[in-house]
C-alpha cells in the first residue's frame, strides 16, 4: 500500500476518540497540564516500546520464512478487520472519564510508560496494521520503526491537543455525540478497507 494510504489510516485513527483520550485527560483534571502532558508522553514512549518489538520480531519472521511472514500478514488482516467490525457495530456512548487522584508528573510519566507497554491489544495493533504498509524488497525493521514513529507521533500530538482542551472537551462530554460516532464510524470502515486490501493483494515477492 501507498504511503498517503497509510498517513491517511493513521490520522483517521489517531483522532477516533477513545481510552487514551479519556486517560490523559482523566490525568489533567487531577493534577493539571504538567500531569496530562507527562501523561502523554508516557504512553508515547510506551507506544515506540511495542514498534520496536514489532520491528524486531517481524524481521526475525521475514528471516526465517516467507510463508510465515505471509501468515502474520494475513492473520493481521483478519484483526483489523475484527476490529473495524467492532466499531462499526459498537452502539452509540458517550466517552467517560474516570476519576483519578493526583500524582505528580514523573509519576504520571512512569504510570503512561508502563500502562502502554503492558498494554497487549497496543502489540496486535501494531503487528497487524504497520505489516500492512511495507515495501517488498526493502529493509524491513527501518520501515517499521519509521512508520510507527508516525503512528505514535500522530496519537501523541492527539492526546496533547485534549490535554490543552480539557476543560472544553469535559463541558462537551469529552467528544460531541455525533462528531465521536462519526469519527469511530470513519475509523472502522478504515480498518475494514486495509483488512479486505490485504486479503486481496498478494505479497510480492
Amino acid at each position: 500500500m501507498s504511503f498517503p494510504a497509510f498517513v491517511i489510516a493513521a490520522v483517521v485513527l489517531a483522532v477516533t476518540p477513545g481510552p487514551g483520550i479519556a486517560y490523559v485527560v482523566a490525568r489533567t483534571v487531577a493534577g493539571g497540564r504538567a500531569e496530562g502532558l507527562a501523561s502523554c508522553f508516557g504512553t508515547g514512549i510506551g507506544g515506540m516500546l511495542h514498534v520496536f518489538a514489532a520491528a524486531l520480531g517481524l524481521s526475525l519472521i521475514v528471516a526465517q520464512s516467507a510463508v510465515a511472514y505471509n501468515l502474520v500478514k494475513y492473520l493481521g488482516a483478519a484483526y483489523l478487520v475484527y476490529m473495524g467490525m467492532r466499531l462499526l457495530l459498537r452502539k452509540d456512548q458517550a466517552l467517560t472519564v474516570e476519576p483519578v487522584t493526583s500524582q505528580g508528573a514523573r509519576r504520571s510519566l512512569c504510570e503512561g510508560i508502563i500502562v502502554e507497554a503492558l498494554n497487549v491489544k497496543t502489540a496486535l495493533f501494531f503487528l497487524a496494521f504497520l505489516s500492512q504498509f511495507v515495501l517488498p524488497g526493502e529493509p524491513l525493521a527501518p520501515q517499521l520503526v519509521i512508520l510507527g514513529s508516525i503512528c505514535v507521533t500522530l496519537n501523541t500530538a492527539v492526546d496533547v491537543i485534549a490535554v490543552f482542551a480539557a476543560d472544553r472537551l469535559l463541558k462537551s462530554g469529552i467528544a460531541r455525540a455525533a462528531r465521536a460516532r462519526l469519527l469511530t464510524k470513519v475509523s472502522g470502515v478504515t480498518m475494514l478497507g486495509l483488512g479486505a486490501s490485504l486479503a486481496l493483494a498478494g505479497r510480492e515477492a
